[in-house]
């Protein structure tokens, strides 16, 4: 018996964003249930074994997690499709998904560290992280031109990176725009788009 799909994460999760502007951009009816995987009594550990979100149990009642395999079968399952399936222009888009993703995995951990008592933070690993994320949007800014990313249209690449940008905003705020205008203007057009001004993460406010 099918029933609606249901997508397992938290409203802040970057990941999880990227299929969230992904099921908007695609018009898929999909229900989000606000799950916290380490909350007693979550429902994530025993969908995914990995007690991680996000996590689409699929209409049949199948589940998927990790978001690059989710968003590979959303895009399978309608138009318009915003994953290359084959080529250079796949590669690319990959690319840029795996950028983003290390991005964001860069903040993540920084965020995790600096919340550790004082005592126990680690001054040199808050620094290997920040030069991750500096490295990735100084190699953005040199790679970015035109609306989009790969090709003529929108799709995953835009996706990855505008969600891993905010994310930065909203987890690691700094003023990187002064020193990378291209990627600046970029993420300032991205930004306006329906589908990511529907899903911002609760609280971030964008520097004027």
């Amino acid at each position: 018996m099918l029933r609606a799909m249901k997508l397992y994460a938290s409203l802040t999760s970057p990941f999880a964003r990227k299929i969230r502007v992904f099921l908007a951009e695609k018009s898929l009816a999909c229900e989000f249930v606000q799950a916290d995987a380490n909350a007693p009594g979550s429902p994530v550990p025993d969908l995914n074994p990995l007690g991680k979100v996000p996590v689409l149990e699929r209409d049949d009642g199948s589940v998927l997690f990790d978001s690059p395999v989710i968003l590979e079968w959303l895009d399978g399952t309608s138009q318009p499709r915003l994953i290359p399936e084959a080529g250079e222009a796949r590669w690319q888009a990959l690319r840029w998904q795996a950028l983003a993703d290390g991005l964001m995995d860069a903040v993540v951990t920084r965020m995790l560290e600096l919340r550790r008592a004082p005592e126990h933070q680690s001054k040199t690993a808050v620094a290997h992280q920040e030069g991750k994320v500096a490295r990735a949007v100084g190699w953005a800014n040199q790679r970015v031109g035109g609306e989009h990313l790969v090709g003529p249209s929108f799709g995953l690449a835009d996706i990855a990176l505008t969600c891993a940008l905010d994310y930065m905003d909203f987890r690691y705020p700094h003023a990187w725009r002064a020193s990378l205008p291209q990627l600046a203007a970029w993420h300032a057009r991205q930004c306006e788009r329906p589908s990511f001004l529907a899903t911002l993460p609760p609280d971030l406010k964008r520097p004027e």
